[in-house]
């Protein structure tokens, strides 16, 4: 909790208090429904909040956009995301209903009135969104099939449109077909040796029309 307030020195009293309560969310819930692993509830905030976050150090989201969470899981990086940015729309979606019915009742414990939550599968989401975020869920070439029609066509952004995609690992052959692809390293932001192999990748994607 200490490191998120040096990393967004900026946040109001009510967002402290949302990533304050947390921990203990997600410790009753996981107690009930497994959603983190046992081993990383104790981490919970260097391992999934501030990892969820090093988007925001890539792209902060501006007012009035709309961000689709793609196999949210537990709620990473879709809800410390919206809670950080309280005037963002975000959907998150999983295909496991228990761990959607998690996700919505932190959010409604937290009073995120910017998140909706829904057991679906990416192919079968309807609008389009100016960012698709994700943890990990699939392969980049899988995960674009899934949702290369639910790009915004007009960019607000610094980034263009497209998928922020939190990763590990050498990725030159999962991305060697997306030459667009840009990989950030998380270590440069965030000290934790947790980060050491982490990234960002950011993928413009265009608008289908």
């Amino acid at each position: 909790m200490e490191e998120i307030l040096k990393q967004f020195p900026n946040l109001t009293e009510n967002q402290i208090q949302q990533f304050h309560k947390l921990e203990t969310l997600y410790q009753d819930w996981n107690a009930k429904i497994n959603v983190i692993s046992r081993k990383d509830i104790d981490e919970l905030y260097t391992k999934h909040v501030l990892h969820s976050l090093a988007i925001a150090k890539i792209q902060p989201f501006v007012a009035g956009s709309y961000v689709l969470d793609v196999g949210t899981g537990g709620g990473f990086p879709g809800i410390p995301l919206a809670i950080l940015f309280p005037e963002t729309r975000f959907y998150l979606i999983d295909v496991i209903a228990k761990k959607i019915k998690v996700v919505q009742a932190i959010a409604e414990a937290l009073e995120l009135k910017n998140v909706k939550a829904e057991q679906l599968r990416a192919e079968n989401v309807k609008g389009d969104y100016d960012f698709i975020v994700s943890r990990a869920v699939t392969n980049m070439p899988v995960f674009v099939s899934w949702i290369k029609d639910k790009i915004k066509k007009q960019n607000k952004h610094e980034l263009k449109n497209g998928i922020l995609y939190l990763k590990g690992g050498d990725l030159t052959k999962e991305l060697a077909s997306f030459p667009k692809a840009t990989e950030y390293n998380i270590a440069d932001f965030f000290s934790d040796e947790f980060f050491e192999t982490k990234k960002v990748v950011h993928l413009p994607l265009k608008f289908k029309a």
